[in-house]
C-alpha cells in the first residue's frame, strides 16, 4: 500500500474530512497531517518521507502541528531543524519569531488545507474567515502561517453593541484612578473604561451622529476609533473579535462580508475585502482616569456594569498578569534597541505618514512641538494618566504655563476634545492619535514611521 494509502485510513473519519479528502492525493499533506491526527508509526513514517524530500516549504505546516500536536514536538522539531538548517529547539513561539524573520520561505500548498482542518476543528464558525479562495496568497494582505489562534472562539469576546451608558453621577462603581477611553465627537461625550472594554476589545456605536467602532487590543495596549461609514457602502459596517491574531495583533471581522481586518491598521486583510483598499478613518480617543474625565467632562455618559455578559469588572482584574509583565503572550519581532517591547507610545498615522511618540518623552514636559509630515503638531501628556492629544499648532509654539497652555506671545489657549481654542477664538484642530505598546507599532510601521527622539 503507497504512503497516501497507508495513512489515515479509519482514523477519526478522516475520509469525511476535507484535509483527509485533500491528503489522498498530496502525499506531503498526508505526512503533515500525521502531526496531528496520525498514529505515531504513521507520524513516524510521515516525518521521514518529509525529511527525504528535503524541502523547507513544509515548516510551517510542521509549526501549526508543533504547536497542537504538542506530545510530538520534539520529533517534529529535529524534522524542522533537518530542513533548515536552525538551531532553534521544541518551542512554537520561537519558531514563529523565526518564520516572521524569514518572509522569503514559501510555503507549500498543503498549508491551506491543514490549517484549515486545524483550527476548524477548534471552532466551525471559523470557516467564514478561512474560505480556501481567500487563501491564496496573492489574495491576502498577510501571511498565512502567521495567523494564529488566539485561545477563544469567533466572537469568544463578545463585543458591546450599542451599550448602555449612565450618567456620570450614577457611575458609583467606577474609583478615581480608574483610565477610561474617552470620546467627544459633537459634543456627544462618552467614557468607556478599560476594566470592562478589557473583556470586550470593541464597540459598535454612533456618537454625536458618527458610527464609530473602538478596537481595543488588549495584547496590543491599543484603543483605535474608527468611523465605520465607508464610502460606497450602504450601511455602516458592524465588527466583532474573530479569535485569532497576527503577530500578536488581534484580527477583527466585519460581520456583513466576515472579511477579517487588521486591527492595528484599520484595513481588510483577508476575505472579500482584502482587495478592496478600504481603510478606515480615524477619530479621536484619549485614555485617561475617570476623575480627569468627569472633572473636564460632567455631562459625559459612561459604560454601564450591565452588558448582558457576566464578567469580573473589577480594577484591574482583567489581563492583569500580562498588563504586568514585560513579555509578550504570543509571538511577534520587535526591535528592542531602543524601547523595551511593552513600553507605550503615543502613535499617529495622519498626513500620509506615521509617527510615534514614547510616552515616557512626557515625564520631561507635558507640552512637545513637533511635526508629522512637515504639519506641525503640538501634543500634549501626561505619563502618569497614559494621556497623549495631538493638536496642529500651524506657527506656534506652545508652552505649559500655571497648568494651562500659552503660545510664544503668552497668549493662554483652551483645550477641549476638538481643537485648541485661541484667546480671538482661532481653532486649531486635534488629530487622531493613539496610545500603543512600542512591539505593535515597531512590528506594523518601523520602517515606514520616524519615532520622536526626546
Amino acid at each position: 500500500m503507497s504512503i497516501t494509502r497507508r495513512f489515515f485510513v479509519g482514523l477519526l473519519g478522516a475520509a469525511a474530512s476535507p484535509g483527509a479528502l485533500w491528503a489522498q492525493q498530496d502525499p506531503v499533506l498526508e505526512a503533515v497531517r500525521t502531526t496531528v491526527y496520525g498514529s505515531n508509526a504513521e507520524f513516524k513514517q510521515g516525518m521521514a518521507f518529509l525529511v527525504q524530500r528535503g524541502n523547507p516549504d513544509v515548516v510551517p505546516a510542521l509549526m501549526t502541528g508543533m504547536r497542537y500536536g504538542r506530545r510530538r514536538s520534539n520529533e517534529i522539531a529535529k524534522v524542522m531543524q533537518s530542513l533548515t538548517g536552525e538551531s532553534i529547539g521544541n518551542d512554537w513561539f520561537d519558531w514563529m519569531l523565526w518564520q516572521e524573520r524569514n518572509p522569503q520561505l514559501v510555503p507549500h500548498p498543503s498549508l491551506i488545507p491543514f490549517k484549515r482542518e486545524v483550527l476548524l476543528g477548534i471552532d466551525q464558525n471559523f470557516e467564514n474567515f478561512l474560505r480556501p479562495e481567500y487563501l491564496q496568497r496573492d489574495k491576502m494582505k498577510i501571511r498565512l502561517e502567521e495567523i494564529a489562534w488566539g485561545g477563544v472562539h469567533k466572537d469568544g469576546i463578545p463585543s458591546l453593541d450599542n451599550p448602555t451608558l449612565i450618567p456620570a453621577a450614577r457611575a458609583d462603581y467606577l474609583k478615581n484612578d480608574d483610565l477610561v477611553f474617552g470620546v467627544s465627537i459633537n459634543g456627544d461625550e462618552r467614557a468607556y473604561p478599560l476594566r470592562i472594554m478589557g473583556w470586550h476589545e470593541m464597540f459598535n456605536e454612533v456618537i454625536g451622529g458618527v458610527p464609530v467602532a473602538l478596537a481595543y487590543c488588549t495584547l496590543c495596549g491599543s484603543g483605535i476609533l474608527f468611523e465605520t461609514q465607508v464610502a460606497g457602502r450602504r450601511k455602516p459596517l458592524i465588527f466583532g473579535s474573530s479569535g485569532l491574531l497576527y503577530r500578536s495583533n488581534k484580527l477583527m471581522f466585519d460581520r456583513e462580508t466576515h472579511s477579517l481586518w487588521n486591527q492595528y491598521t484599520g484595513k481588510p486583510v483577508v476575505g472579500p475585502l482584502a482587495v478592496s483598499g478600504i481603510e478606515l478613518k480615524q477619530r479621536p480617543v484619549v485614555i485617561t482616569t475617570w476623575e480627569s474625565w468627569k472633572t473636564s467632562h460632567p455631562d459625559t455618559r459612561v459604560l454601564s456594569l450591565n452588558t448582558g455578559h457576566r464578567r469580573n469588572y473589577g480594577s484591574g482584574v482583567v489581563y492583569r498578569e500580562y498588563f504586568a509583565s514585560p513579555e509578550l503572550m504570543f509571538p511577534a519581532l520587535v526591535d528592542q534597541t531602543a524601547h523595551q517591547q511593552k513600553d507605550y507610545v503615543f502613535a499617529i498615522r495622519q498626513f500620509g505618514a506615521a509617527r510615534a511618540w514614547p510616552l515616557e518623552a512626557f515625564n520631561k514636559t507635558h507640552v512637545i512641538n513637533d511635526a508629522i509630515a512637515n504639519r506641525p503638531l503640538v501634543l500634549i501628556g501626561n505619563a502618569d494618566k497614559r494621556t497623549v492629544r495631538a493638536y496642529e499648532r500651524k506657527t506656534h509654539q506652545f508652552k505649559a504655563s500655571d497648568g494651562g497652555l500659552v503660545d510664544q506671545n503668552g497668549q493662554k489657549w483652551t483645550l477641549n476634545e476638538e481643537a485648541l481654542i485661541g484667546p480671538d477664538g482661532t481653532q486649531l484642530p486635534r488629530v487622531a492619535g493613539h496610545i500603543s505598546y512600542w512591539f505593535a507599532w515597531d512590528n506594523y510601521l518601523g520602517d515606514a514611521a520616524t519615532v520622536y527622539p526626546g
